[in-house]
């Protein structure tokens, strides 16, 4: 088998993102979230381009996972990230994060989910230069919310290896 100079996974990988980017747009809209949808987004603290508070950096040092569900503020979506405000202990934070910083989303009112798979060749060669972005805040949520964001209880979930050839 010929190696992969198309790069395929990061292809796939940066299009999943994309659906990432498209709910939080809907999210950041004047409907706000529809229904019962919220997003549980779980991030490299360290991934190149993240922006978020030393203190949740020292308690997050690898990953954390956040909340959109009813308390957000300021969501701003661009073509490389997103950022935001939430409540950590009653305390608002702002956050800014590439997509490509995001490891997993996970929408538990409909089961779907998606996981990325953190290769570190990624960070150095994005798809589209144009398009970059473990604590659980209220989101458009309250900050009682798991710290984690559950893969059980019936939710999809699209790994990028089963598409590759071993």
């Amino acid at each position: 088998m010929a190696k992969d100079l198309m790069r395929y996974d990061l292809m796939a990988q940066d299009a999943l993102r994309g659906v990432v980017r498209q709910a939080l747009r809907k999210a950041a809209g004047p409907e706000g979230l529809p229904g019962q949808h919220h997003f549980y987004i779980t991030f490299r603290t360290t991934a190149p381009g993240v922006d978020i508070d030393p203190t949740l950096l020292e308690k997050y040092p690898e990953e954390m996972t956040i909340v959109l569900e009813h308390q957000f503020w300021d969501l701003n979506i661009t073509e490389t990230g997103f950022e935001v405000t939430l409540k950590f202990s009653g305390v608002p934070k702002y956050l800014k994060m590439p997509y490509s910083a995001i490891s997993r989303f996970h929408d538990p009112s409909v089961g779907f989910h998606l996981q990325f798979e953190q290769d570190s060749d990624a960070d150095d060669a994005e798809i589209d230069p144009a398009s970059e972005p473990q604590a659980a805040a209220g989101g458009k949520s309250s900050p009682s919310k798991s710290e984690t964001a559950k893969s059980g209880d019936g939710a999809q979930v699209v790994s990028l290896d089963s598409f590759r050839k071993k």
